[in-house]
């Protein structure tokens, strides 16, 4: 038993134990918050085992990186690369990947997650570790991607035997027409020349005439400035604003004899002078006023000329523009029948390569045809060996095979835990559950101590499976915080009773907080924490 206060480093065991075997902690931390916050540095982790009588060991450290793998007291290649030590350890040697191990080595409260609260695609990844049949996985992948290939293949040369077949049927038609109608299409070619140079030379000298029309326009002298305008208008504004305040002040004088602001009288002499020379000032603003609008008219009127000028000369201009277009166009034309000339009379001069080219499509062609023949034939055959290892093929027939022990052994612990209902797996893992009390139930159904039998129930079912098969046997079983959550005392015994009892021969480590525990267990670790590092209490 480890036991320990919060944070002296029990649960750290774990992430010492799974970062050195498979490069990760074991709870969801990440890799750098593994460093002692102490020093900050010199994180190492060492880890020794043995199988079948040879003597491993494991040394992996962050700040400095470091990953080394002995065996038998000599280390193991150091050029390879990382992942690929990776690799071979959990392969050739573990025989366990990360969820495997923490499937059948590892039950933890917190961060553990059971084999019925994982997605069916992780469900099947356990199995096939356990029953080692992930092979078929790795060779399905394989042939799939073996498949992919050959059917990308297939499609180049599908696309090259029908651009084989294009070039053929063109050569053919290329020398028949060499040998029938060379001549008279050179002829033909030369006409359209003299044809498109006549309209080409129509085309200048429309453009002639439109150029001389712009010089006539442009000569035409229209003196007009924008600004002049706008000046005229700013003008009338000033001189409208100016009226408007002219007529207030007669309306003022129209309207009161006293004053409304120091209700003194105002002489009716100087009232009506007032509005006498006020009205004179309107008289002399609307005379002003005409002549602006006379000499805006006028230069609306010299704007619109020149608007209509330069419309004019825009309009040649544009027609210019398109005939030069027309001409490069028709040029261009001319240089395209001058090369397809050249290129028919040097067809002419050279048949008898034309003939080689079409021997070189032919036989192209027919091993293309073969080619292909292979290449379909062979997706047959993979096409068959892919049915035979998907998920539907040869491993759910494996996978069916063990269903029956591996149910059997979850409901012998079931019932060795005081838990009596049928719990049963399908070849998908989706679970059955039939008990007198219970209707259709689910394992989402149960209370979490029971749920928490079930679980455990999976796990000694998995390490047993696992030993059976001789692929993937440890005598290690490791339970962080397992009593200090959902299983009640008669679970506690009935489960202490399994361990020390039905599974021999195993290395078991309890983590918990309780105390009432101790006398249960062979020996007991009391972890501390000093000065920032954990140890083990004496």
């Amino acid at each position: 038993m480890i036991i320990g206060t919060n944070g002296s480093g029990k649960s750290t065991i774990l992430d010492a134990l799974t970062f050195s075997l498979f490069n990760k902690p074991f709870r969801k931390i990440n890799k750098p918050q593994l460093i002692n916050t102490v020093n900050e540095k010199d994180c190492v982790v060492e880890v020794e085992f043995s199988i079948k009588g040879k003597e491993y060991k494991i040394v992996r450290g962050l700040k400095p990186a470091k990953f080394e793998v002995w065996v038998d007291g000599e280390v193991q290649d150091q050029d390879a690369s990382a992942n690929d030590q990776q690799k071979k350890l959990e392969q050739n040697i573990l025989k366990l990947n990360f969820k495997s191990f923490t499937q059948i080595v590892i039950l933890g409260s917190s961060t553990f997650v059971p084999f019925m609260q994982l997605p069916s695609a992780h469900r099947r990844e356990v199995i096939e570790d356990l029953l080692d049949i992930k092979i078929f996985s790795s060779m399905n992948s394989l042939i799939k991607d073996k498949i992919r290939a050959i059917r990308d293949d297939v499609r180049t040369l599908e696309l090259k035997r029908d651009s084989v077949k294009d070039k053929l049927k063109m050569q053919r038609e290329f020398i028949e027409q060499i040998e029938r109608s060379s001549k008279n299409d050179i002829a033909e070619k030369k006409d359209q020349i003299k044809i498109i140079a006549s309209e080409a030379n129509l085309y200048l000298c429309d453009n002639t005439k439109l150029v001389e029309e712009i010089d006539d326009i442009e000569r035409v002298n229209i003196k007009w400035e924008p600004t002049t305008k706008n000046k005229l208008n700013n003008l009338r504004v000033k001189i409208n604003n100016k009226k408007e305040n002219t007529n207030r002040e007669i309306s003022f004088f129209e309207k009161n004899t006293v004053c409304p602001t120091c209700t003194q009288d105002i002489e009716e002499e100087f009232r009506l002078n007032r509005i006498e020379n006020l009205n004179s000032s309107i008289e002399e603003l609307d005379g002003g006023l005409s002549d602006l609008d006379s000499k805006i008219n006028n230069e609306n009127l010299k704007e619109s000329q020149y608007n209509k000028l330069s419309q004019e000369v825009s309009t040649l201009n544009n027609e210019v523009s398109k005939n030069t277009i027309r001409v490069s166009g028709l040029q261009r034309q001319c240089r395209d029948l001058e090369s397809e000339i050249q290129r028919i009379t040097d067809q002419l001069a050279n048949r008898n390569s034309e003939h080689e080219k079409l021997n070189e499509f032919n036989e192209t062609l027919q091993g293309t045809y073969e080619d292909l023949a292979t290449k379909t034939e062979s997706i047959k055959n993979h096409d068959f060996a892919y049915s035979l290892l998907k998920d539907g093929g040869v491993k759910t027939k494996i996978i069916k095979q063990y269903l029956p022990l591996i149910n059997k052994q979850v409901n012998r612990y079931l019932q060795m835990m005081d838990f009596f209902i049928n719990f049963t797996l399908d070849e998908e893992f989706n679970e059955t559950v039939q008990s007198p009390i219970h209707d259709n139930f689910s394992y989402a159904s149960f209370s979490e101590g029971e749920k928490m039998r079930i679980d455990l129930a999976l796990l000694f079912t998995w390490r047993e499976v696992a030993a059976f098969k001789n692929s993937i046997s440890t005598n290690l079983l490791i339970m962080d915080e397992v009593f200090d959550s959902s299983l009640d005392g008669l679970g506690t015994e009935e489960f202490l009773k399994i361990i020390r009892y039905v599974i021999k021969g195993a290395n078991v480590f309890i983590i918990s907080h309780k105390e009432s525990l101790f006398d249960k267990f062979e020996n007991v670790l009391r972890f501390e924490k000093v000065k920032g590092f954990s140890r083990k209490a004496p």
